[in-house]
């Protein structure tokens, strides 16, 4: 019951770590650039991936640079199809007025592809170590649900993944160990309680509480980067605060499970 009632207490610290973040300055200009970068069709969204698996945020030329960032020379486009909207005859301009006539092939370039200004973003990677060895402790937990664990460099800004078609776990080789820590928590997470799953943006709440619970109880602070990086799946606010208390006993079940490990390590 202690347990549970500590696991609550980091919940709430999350909750109004998250409320804090949201009301920020910060958070706002997050938001102001988020907005300069289309939402695209799901048909769009395949070629993307079929093009550059790893792309996490795209845009036109001019709309890099028109965020300080530049595309490098000899990057290769990738490409979308974008509406050709013509104005009916006879029209004074409204977009009621417009009509579709086709698409056409248009390039644009994931931000890894750029060079230049940083983009502003919610969450900061932790920059400590792990003197205790929670990793390897993490590791053991991953082995006894029966995913193995890999070291691996993703070449992106994504710091870890799940396969459960393949039981495995991989996690961002050149990211600082706390970081690293924290992200394997993450994916544990993923993989005691999202296999079929299909809201994606309530897993990630889901894991990345977790993790944040598993973190604190081992005396590492992972706000810094967590609060941002729920507020980001699950809208900021209010409504990151509703979900997160809807799915307040799988979060609590979870980090249970993975730290049950570490209560049974001196025994061992």
């Amino acid at each position: 019951m202690a347990a549970k009632n500590h696991h609550a207490e980091l919940i709430e610290k999350l909750t109004e770590g998250i409320r804090n973040l949201t009301f920020s300055e910060g958070w706002q200009r997050y938001l102001d650039v988020q907005s300069r970068f289309h939402r695209y069709s799901f048909a769009n969204t395949l070629l993307i991936a079929a093009q550059r698996q790893e792309a996490t945020q795209v845009a036109g030329f001019n709309a890099w640079q028109s965020l300080n960032r530049f595309v490098r020379k000899g990057e290769r486009a990738i490409w979308i199809l974008a509406p050709m909207v013509y104005k009916r005859a006879g029209a004074e301009g409204d977009e009621d007025d417009r009509v579709i006539r086709g698409f056409k092939f248009v390039p644009v370039f994931d931000v890894a592809q750029t060079d230049g200004e940083a983009l502003p973003t919610p969450c900061n990677r932790l920059d400590s170590d792990d003197p205790a060895g929670h990793f390897a402790q993490l590791v053991t937990v991953a082995e006894s649900i029966g995913f193995t664990v890999e070291n691996h460099e993703f070449g992106s800004s994504t710091s870890g993944d799940c396969v459960y078609g393949l039981h495995r776990i991989r996690v961002e080789v050149t990211n600082r160990p706390a970081q690293r820590v924290k992200t394997l928590a993450h994916e544990i997470t993923h993989a005691l309680l999202h296999e079929g799953h299909e809201d994606r943006a309530l897993a990630e709440l889901e894991a990345e509480s977790t993790a944040y619970v598993v973190c604190q109880a081992l005396g590492l602070d992972s706000g810094d980067y967590s609060f941002g990086y729920v507020a980001t799946w699950a809208g900021g606010g209010d409504q990151a605060i509703a979900r997160i208390k809807t799915s307040c006993g799988r979060i609590q079940k979870s980090a249970a499970i993975i730290l049950r490990a570490f209560e049974r390590a001196p025994e061992n």
